[in-house]
């Protein structure tokens, strides 16, 4: 047997891995039917056959198989929801591509191509100019800091380590996941890996060394919570991007006014600057696809008008500022301005500020379209102003504390300072949109608190606007430019909010390289200490300049990670309180009888966070009402760390107890980029037709083992069977009753006196005629539908117990109550009407 095993694996991995893919799965790998205790067997023909979830599954011995197509008994065709289908930009005709460009500059480009305002101006207030070959080392150093950063790490590697499309910090920390069990919260199953949307990586050479760093990161919870503690850096830094990059880009966008319009105070300046960001994020809640193409041709016209005036003043000034590709002026640079110079590569870094965002932001586009369109248009364009800016610098060195709108020839300069608060105005949208993906990611994956989003496009799911968190920007924003006067001191803040998402995704990227592309270990070591000693380069300059405003931004980044810091550690807590504290099958098994519970007619749908077990605020039901419905299913509303769930794969569905209980268990898993539009009745039939099409696939698996095994295995499927039907005390239809219509000749069945064999006998026929039986349980669900459906909603509390810390009781009784109190209910998005809903409150002590 063991050698056909290792036979039939050496043949899958000679298999095209186009057809399929590889995951890992115990040696025991049949997915689970039936949820019940070890110790229970009733009903339980055999584990190989049926699949019994045990708790203990992750001390299973776990075997690399490759797996076909997914079909299985809990999925269900799912009806189509407007707004989930994913764009394909494959099938794109020419028209649509270009529209696609327009849009990606509009979107994406709008804050490196703004860049172009304030990164000399910044430079030499640090370093002032003191003779021609400072701007060439300048030149020089802005040069390669786009080439090496955006160019090369963004576009050429960073890109690449997408999740099926999604960029950002926490698309990186998801796909980590999904490969390494590193989640603080222990709610895998080994069904999310059979997700079509998983897309394990086919083994390489580098396998054994992959192995090895994924096993010592699900052993480890230090190094789980370092990893968590990172991404969750990472997303405070790029939530206070998303504040400060509207706040620089705006004021020295409008700071041209200082030029065009001598003796303008900067109170006016600083008035005009609000009133652009109070229109900017009035515009926000239109969407992404709309602004996008209504903005695209504005930025095409800035990078036009980039490229126009660079090649304008190279030709008028000086046609010598090429020589700057040459590194050597870098080093010059330092070696005469020395300290000053090191100061300087803070406002040098603005230069690549929005590189970030062109991952983040990937979510909206495709990897090619990005990369062809930085490629063909924005670096050109982008080298082209730089260049000009230089070249006009060599000779003006007075004007360098404006240096762009200095170069603007005066017959022109009111067009390009429209134009370049439209970009500027672009430009700030662009990490707001990337703010927006990214909060949205963290609330899947459980690291901020629910807020309502909107979805501001049916054809791009990943477009969305959340208001609670815009008009939040818009107060810090305004609050930045109000208590930082100088375009300086913005700056600092600026590059400090910059590098914090750099280097949290250079350590991402590196792990992803180890763990998933499984390269060489050489061109690892390179990646991570080359844009790492980079990046702790800028960094350190920038550290100088905390007290002079950037301050403000750290502490705006700290408080956002205390948020989902504390949201994380309170859902931890939760989640595992409530899974030491669930219910037994035994327990639920006697509660019904000894307390005479009834059984109503309708569907009761329990919503929990459980995806195994009988959560004990269920118990808490049944103990204080005196009926529950005829069918109960307990719903769990997962998240997989997949961007989305296809809707076929939506539902898994599990029996709880035996046959005539009418109970299942319902795993509604979505991705963290799913379009949750569904209203309720949406939501109720995609659920009844998910059960409908299991309890069919069931039946049409038992039949076809029954065929198989012959006269001998239908006694034994007989005596199984009424293990199903009745309960160890006998009483088992005192929680199987079914309708209320049918429920006087079933009470008079069980309450008169009966064998074994009477009931046997009527199990058997069951047993014998398995249509009947399959149409027995389809009716009782619809009528069960028809009688209604009721949402049973278990608001559970966490507290602090007395002898706990009092850190920990601050954390958990008020910063964690305050945020949860807050945040959005999960069923929020199905507007169940309030007749419809029943809620318990139910507090546990941690």
């Amino acid at each position: 047997m063991a050698e056909e095993d290792g036979e039939e694996r050496e043949s899958l991995v000679k298999t095209d891995s186009m057809e399929s893919r590889w995951v890992y799965q115990p040696d025991d790998d049949s997915e689970i039917e039936y949820e019940d205790d070890d110790e229970e067997g009733d009903g339980i023909e055999s584990e190989s056959k049926i699949g019994i979830d045990s708790e203990d599954e992750d001390v299973v011995a776990h075997r690399l198989i490759r797996t076909g197509p997914r079909v299985d008994s809990f999925d269900v065709e799912a009806l189509e929801v407007p707004g989930t289908h994913r764009h394909d930009f494959e099938e794109f005709g020419p028209w649509r591509y270009i529209v696609l460009v327009f849009q990606t500059l509009g979107v994406v480009f709008g804050d490196v191509g703004t860049s172009q305002l304030y990164t000399f101006s910044v430079m030499f207030d640090k370093a002032p100019i003191k003779e021609k070959e400072d701007v060439l080392g300048a030149l020089s150093l802005v040069l390669y800091t786009l080439i090496l950063i955006s160019l090369v790490k963004y576009i050429l590697v960073v890109l690449w380590a997408n999740d099926d499309g999604e960029g950002g910090t926490f698309a990186l920390y998801s796909l980590i996941c999904r490969h390494a069990k590193v989640s603080v919260v222990p709610n895998q199953l080994p069904s999310d890996a059979r997700i079509s949307s998983f897309r394990l990586k086919v083994p390489s050479p580098e396998l054994e060394r992959s192995l090895k760093i994924k096993e010592r990161l699900e052993n480890s919870l230090g190094l789980k919570k370092f990893l968590l503690m990172l991404v969750l850096a990472g997303t405070s830094m790029v939530i206070a991007d998303g504040v400060v990059t509207p706040a620089m880009s705006v004021m020295s966008a409008v700071e041209g006014l200082k030029v065009g319009i001598s003796g303008i105070k900067h109170e006016e300046v600083l008035m005009v600057a609000v009133a652009f960001l109070i229109l900017l994020f009035s515009v926000q809640r239109y969407g992404t696809s709309k602004m996008g193409f209504i903005v695209g041709p504005a930025l095409f016209i800035w990078f036009c008008c980039l490229a126009g005036i660079g090649i304008h003043n190279i030709l008028k000034y000086d046609r010598g500022v090429w020589k700057a590709f040459n590194p050597i002026y870098i080093y010059y640079y330092f070696k005469r301005n020395k300290i000053e110079a090191w100061y300087a590569l803070g406002g040098c870094l603005l230069c690549v500020t929005g590189s970030e965002a062109m991952f983040a932001d990937l979510c909206y586009f495709s990897v090619r379209s990005v990369q062809f369109t930085f490629v063909l248009l924005v670096f050109p364009c982008l080298l082209l102003g730089y260049f000009g800016q230089a070249a006009y610098l060599m000779q003006n060195q007075g004007d360098s504390a404006r240096a762009f709108y200095s170069s603007v020839p005066s017959g022109v300069f009111w067009p390009v300072f429209i134009i370049a608060n439209i970009a500027a105005l672009i430009a700030s949208r662009a990490m707001t949109t990337a703010t927006f993906s990214c909060i949205k990611q963290s609330t899947a994956l459980g690291c901020f608190p629910r807020l309502k989003i909107i979805h501001t496009s049916r054809k791009f799911m990943g477009q969305i606007y959340i208001p609670v968190l815009n008009w939040f920007l818009l107060a810090a924003c305004v609050v930045l430019v109000c208590s930082v006067p100088s375009i300086t001191e913005i700056g600092n803040s600026y590059g400090i909010a910059e590098l914090g998402v750099m280097m949290m995704t250079t350590i991402l990227v590196t792990l992803v390289m180890l763990l998933i592309w499984q390269i060489n270990i050489i061109t690892v070591v390179g990646f991570l200490v080359l844009f790492m000693g980079i990046e702790l380069t800028f960094f350190s300059s920038l550290l100088c300049f905390v007290g002079d405003g950037s301050w403000i931004i750290l502490l705006f980044a700290v408080v956002m990670f205390l948020i989902m810091l504390i949201w994380n550690y309170g859902s931890k807590l939760k989640y595992e309180t409530e899974v030491k504290q669930k219910m037994s099958m035994e327990l639920l098994r006697q509660l019904g009888p000894n307390l005479g519970t009834i059984r109503a007619p309708g569907i009761g749908l329990v919503y929990n966070e459980l995806v195994r077990g009988i959560p004990a605020i269920f118990g808490h039901f049944i103990t204080t009402l005196p009926a529950i419905h005829s069918m109960i299913i307990f719903v769990c509303i997962k998240y997989v760390p997949v961007p989305m769930v296809p809707q076929n794969e939506r539902f898994l569905f599990r029996r709880v107890c035996s046959k005539g209980y009418h109970m299942f268990r319902c795993i509604a898993r979505y991705g963290y980029k799913d379009v949750r539009k569904e209203t309720h009745q949406i939501f109720e039939q995609l659920l009844i037709e998910s059960l409908e099409k299991f309890i069919r696939r069931e039946a049409q698996e038992r039949s076809l083992e029954s065929d198989g095994d012959g006269d001998e295995h239908t006694d034994t499927d007989d005596e199984s069977f009424s293990n199903f039907l009745i309960a160890p005390n006998g009483s088992a239809f005192s929680l199987g009753v079914p309708l209320l219509a049918d429920f006087n000749d079933t009470h008079m069945r069980i309450s008169e006196p009966s064998t074994s064999r009477e009931v046997r006998s009527d199990t058997a026929s069951d047993t014998f005629d398995p249509d009947q039986s399959l149409e027995r349980e389809l009716s009782f669900i619809r009528q069960a539908k028809e009688s209604g459906v009721v949402y049973l909603l278990g608001h559970g509390d966490i507290r602090a117990r007395k002898e706990s810390w009092f850190l920990k009781k601050l954390v958990v009784n008020y910063f964690y109550a305050f945020l949860r109190k807050n945040s959005r209910r999960g069923t929020a998005n199905l507007s169940v009407p309030h007749s419809h809903l029943m809620q318990v409150g139910m507090t546990y002590m941690v």
